[in-house]
């Protein structure tokens, strides 16, 4: 304890840390504020009530749930903020993928600076029509479903028509907007990337209502004190997936210039085990609402039934796509060739192995066996919220037990550790101590 408070004494004595990090809490605080403001010609009584019904049912409250989480919250309150930084992160992973299957923006992205604010334009255009889409479509689910609410006189949208879906659709693009632009004001000025802050800040804001809720329901002690170890467990389990490498022997060349001999050193070529990050599950999740919505909407039950989220049916489907994209995420960035030719330029190979193709090859077998292992880890990290629900007998809710895994805490733990590597770097460069006494967190790459 003594050491935690040291370690924050340390930080706030430091201007420009100290600086970051309030710029980061103030601008945080800015979108959860505007994460409360509702739109324009909304009933606010009746969309709560309407939200609350959604969150209860199956297949509309994992649609909602998932869409919750990557506004920021926002999306419960209807909030100008609904879209939140979603558009965004569309658009950036279209054009990370574009970048690897059209040359010229290849081409582009290797030009340095001015080709990465190139292309980061054309991600804020891309980012505007995806907003424009987005919110006709929402505007549209509330019209439909701004009937009479449970019985009663209340209606969601007062005056529904071109006149408000004109406002909506200007007030959700400027909202996302905003949004994007308050991320881009934390990455550059803060502390940590911006548009994962703003995901993590919803996240965590839903854990005190999730706590809430576990105490009013009544589920004895002795399943919180189990809840919360296996909250403990998960964390940490992920944290050490996170951080887990393994290490290639890297020989680098001898070079003589005159007198002096200089390389022959024997480094270490880092591979993550966790290689594709979050994005299986978040792949995987958007896919697995598919089936329920096109069941709900054609009315069939059997479709519905199947893919019930503690079916068999969707867990090994579930499964197979979290470990599809896995590899499909993998393949696409890491580039076992283009990392042996470099080994190659700079005269540095890997032991016993020959330099070029071979290289390539060796690397390509260790990373494919290494995703495997990574694979697994997300598919009992995406599948323990049900794995729990379902041990316990349907005593604690999905919205209680959605905190044991799945998308929202390897975000959460994923942003944490990344603030966490960047205040020790800042803390490691003023010869303060960090939070770690012995060994260092790793970056990510």
């Amino acid at each position: 304890m003594e050491r935690f408070k040291e370690v924050i004494r340390n930080i706030f004595s430091i201007p420009e840390l100290r600086r970051r990090i309030l710029i980061t809490l103030g601008l945080l605080a800015v979108f959860r504020l505007g994460s409360f403001i509702p739109l324009p010609g909304l009933n606010i009584s009746a969309i709560k009530e309407w939200i609350e019904g959604m969150t209860k049912s199956a297949g509309g409250g994992q649609m909602f749930g998932l869409i919750n989480i990557f506004s920021g919250g926002a999306m419960s309150n209807m909030s100008l903020f609904s879209l939140g930084i979603m558009p965004y992160i569309s658009a950036s992973i279209i054009f990370q993928l574009l970048v690897k299957v059209i040359p010229s923006l290849e081409a582009l992205s290797k030009e340095g600076p001015s080709g990465y604010r190139k292309i980061a334009q054309y991600t804020r255009y891309a980012t505007v029509g995806i907003c424009v889409i987005q919110a006709m479509f929402i505007l549209n689910w509330l019209e439909r479903s701004g009937g009479n609410i449970q019985g009663t006189n209340a209606t969601i949208v007062s005056n529904p028509g071109f006149a408000f879906k004109a406002i909506g659709i200007l007030a959700l693009a400027a909202g996302t907007m905003f949004v994007m632009w308050l991320g881009e004001q934390i990455t550059e000025y803060g502390i940590g990337n911006g548009s994962s802050l703003i995901i993590m800040a919803g996240i965590v804001d839903g854990m005190p209502k999730a706590a809430a809720a576990l105490i009013q329901e009544e589920v004895g002690i002795d399943k919180i004190i189990l809840l919360a170890a296996i909250y403990v467990a998960v964390v940490v389990s992920i944290v050490l997936t996170t951080q887990a490498q393994r290490r290639i022997p890297v020989q680098h060349a001898k070079h003589t210039r005159g007198r002096r001999v200089f390389g022959g050193q024997r480094n270490y070529l880092p591979l993550r085990v966790n290689q594709a990050g979050v994005m299986p599950v978040i792949f995987a999740s958007s896919i697995m609402i598919l089936p329920q919505g096109i069941a709900r909407a054609i009315g069939w039950q059997p479709l519905q039934e199947a893919f019930n989220r503690q079916g068999f049916v969707f867990s090994c489907v579930y499964i197979a796509l979290v470990v599809f994209f896995t590899y499909f995420w993998t393949a696409l960035f890491f580039q076992p060739n283009e990392m042996s030719n470099n080994l190659k330029e700079h005269g540095s190979f890997v032991p016993g192995i020959r330099p070029g193709k071979r290289t390539a090859e060796y690397l390509e077998y260790i990373m494919n066996r290494i995703a495997l292992v990574g694979a697994v880890y997300l598919c009992l990290v995406a599948l323990m919220p049900d794995i729990v629900a379902g041990a316990m007998g349907g005593a604690v809710q999905m919205n209680v037990t959605r905190f044991l895994g799945g998308t929202g805490i390897l975000i959460v733990v994923g942003v944490g550790l990344d603030m966490m590597q960047k205040i020790e770097s800042h803390l490691l460069m003023r010869s303060y101590e960090g939070f770690m006494k012995k060994g260092r967190m790793r970056g990510r790459r």
